[in-house]
């Protein structure tokens, strides 16, 4: 079935990225499969992840379906459009139809796009993963893919304006090989191996990254551990729960 939706979205979203002028530095492209099923994993870090993520599959000529709450379909702009791109709604109090979704669109060839922590991590920081996405790998039969951004955060995150001028903002990704998802191996297992190859991806991520805070007052966007005035885990974990 042709896609009507998709392709012209993606060139909105280039015309919107040339029109604030960010500098994109992506690496790893090739690992994405050119034929049959992947699940791509990145961390989530801002609003917009989802629509970077997808970039990373056009060298390939490939389009990502996400995985993505429920309520963003139910929207009246952004729930019709999430609709004909094909992505898959996620009910959190019943998510096994969105499992099974995805699960069948991996058996057809299709790349699903999870981010395994299940919501923005406030702290820039990894996150625990969820197992779904190791567990949707195993059963369908398909490759792990993982990759991690950087610098999308100050787009447009939680707890920060929106900052969609033109401010010149580096973006980095970088797109790990593929990871074989084992039926045999425990999906904690494999979960967690996935965790440390995100991790891996997004701290040469961060070191790539061309620019520091400017001053005391552009340190938000930088993790605690790294000098940044961003909250530690624990902080954004008290932040989420008190939301």
């Amino acid at each position: 079935m042709a896609e009507l939706v998709y392709p012209p979205v993606i060139g909105v979203a280039r015309t919107m990225f040339k029109a604030l002028d960010l500098r994109f530095d992506i690496k790893g492209t090739e690992n994405v499969p050119r034929t049959g099923g992947a699940v791509l994993v990145s961390n989530h870090i801002g609003y917009l992840d989802f629509v970077f993520c997808g970039l990373t599959a056009r060298p390939a000529k490939r389009l990502v379906r996400f995985m993505a709450k429920e309520s963003v379909f139910r929207h009246k702009v952004s729930g019709p459009l999430m609709r004909a791109m094909k992505h898959i709604p996620v009910d959190r109090a019943a998510g096994m139809d969105a499992y099974k979704h995805a699960l069948r669109a991996l058996r057809s060839g299709e790349i699903i796009g999870v981010f395994p922590e299940a919501t923005i991590s406030r702290s820039f920081t990894l996150k625990n993963f969820k197992s779904g996405a190791a567990r949707l790998a195993q059963e369908a039969g398909v490759p792990l893919l993982p990759m991690a951004l950087w610098g999308t955060q100050r787009l447009w995150t939680k707890g920060q304006k929106r900052a969609l001028g033109r401010h010149h903002y580096p973006i980095t990704m970088r797109v790990g090989e593929p990871m074989e998802a084992d039926p045999t191996e425990p999906s904690d297992t494999l979960t967690e191996r996935l965790r440390g190859r995100v991790q891996e991806l997004l701290e040469a991520a961060q070191r790539a990254y061309p620019v520091r805070p400017k001053g005391p007052d552009d340190t938000w966007w930088v993790p605690a551990h790294l000098g940044g005035t961003a909250p530690t885990p624990a902080e954004a974990l008290a932040l989420d729960r008190g939301r």
